[in-house]
């Protein structure tokens, strides 16, 4: 029986890259570099299927000039905003996508950055690594205990459900704002704030876990920020655009947010210099799901929708425009 053909961008996990190879007939770059545009469209002349990742930015130009035998694109990923999902309906080539498969790993970070940023990790880490370690420097960095202090979810689902259940164990208050109150079994006694704005005027502890739209685009900016209770501490797991970083990064010069805890950035993998020269940010490089177990299930489910959608049957994760 032939094997359909499958446009790799990268390299995987070594499970996931076993079965590419046993399953398929793998197109992808020998060098492990990314395809440039027009390499990827080369690439899937006569493929059936696309192997994708967050950082393929695929645009109408893409699904108006791909390969008519592509039947099926799966991201190996949550976000599905790096697609033009309106284009690829207009081609009717479907999306797979992977939103159960990166909960758990992605809150463990986002409670990480919140610690970290919340007792100062990054200076103290410093301190052991440059040798500089002194009793007094030691003691000087005071951080913020989180235990009874207000953790805003902006973006309850999956991965902020997930936060809030962890947060819960540090002895943290939940509140949150989503599109639609949720029941009471999903997120237990959060208190729901319809109105994102009244979310941030409560939120020592803001947590970004919803998806960049247009009206998400740049949510935490100078007037957000203005709103947000004195000293308070922000982390981002979600998407990077969510915050306009010239904004975030003045309030943290001057102290209006004491800290921030950052795995995702815009236009990453570059970040604004801003950031890195700060003592108050913990950063880290976008490694969410970068967990053994996460990967592994995410390029899983990633080729079960690639699979299901070229026999026929229901896909595990499709996306919709």
């Amino acid at each position: 029986m032939k094997k359909a053909i499958l446009v790799v961008t990268s390299h995987l996990i070594k499970p996931v890259d076993a079965r590419i190879e046993s399953d398929y007939e793998v197109r992808r770059k020998a060098d492990g570099t990314s395809f440039s545009r027009d390499e990827l469209l080369a690439a899937a002349e006569g493929a059936e299927a696309i192997l994708i990742t967050p950082f393929d930015k695929l645009d109408a130009e893409f699904f108006r000039r791909v390969s008519p035998s592509v039947k099926v694109i799966s991201t190996n990923s949550v976000g599905v905003d790096h697609i033009d999902m309106h284009a690829a309906a207009e081609r009717k080539i479907a999306i797979g996508y992977t939103p159960a498969e990166v909960t758990d790993a992605t809150a463990d970070i986002a409670m990480l950055l919140l610690l970290g940023a919340s007792r100062r990790a990054f200076e103290a880490q410093e301190l052991i690594r440059r040798c500089e370690w002194t009793i007094p420097r030691a003691q000087s960095l005071f951080g913020w205990q989180v235990t009874g202090k207000n953790l805003g979810i902006f973006g309850m689902g999956r991965i902020g459900q997930a936060v809030a259940k962890r947060a819960r164990g540090f002895g943290m208050k939940i509140h949150y704002s989503n599109p639609h109150q949720l029941p009471a079994e999903k997120v237990e006694d959060a208190i729901f704030h319809a109105d994102p704005i009244e979310l941030v005027k409560v939120s020592q502890f803001l947590s970004l876990n919803a998806p960049e739209t247009k009206t998400t685009h740049h949510f935490l900016n100078a007037e957000t920020i203005a709103l947000l209770p004195e000293h308070a501490i922000v982390v981002n797991t979600a998407r990077g655009g969510l915050i306009k970083d010239d904004d975030l990064i003045e309030a943290l010069k001057s102290g209006r947010v004491a800290a921030a805890g950052l795995d995702v950035y815009e236009g990453e993998p570059h970040l604004n210099p801003g950031y890195v020269e700060l003592k108050n940010t913990f950063l880290l490089p976008h490694i969410g799901t970068l967990t053994i177990e996460s990967r592994t299930n995410m390029g899983m489910v990633a080729l079960d929708n690639i699979d299901a959608v070229l026999n026929g049957t229901p896909a595990p994760s499709l996306a919709t425009a």
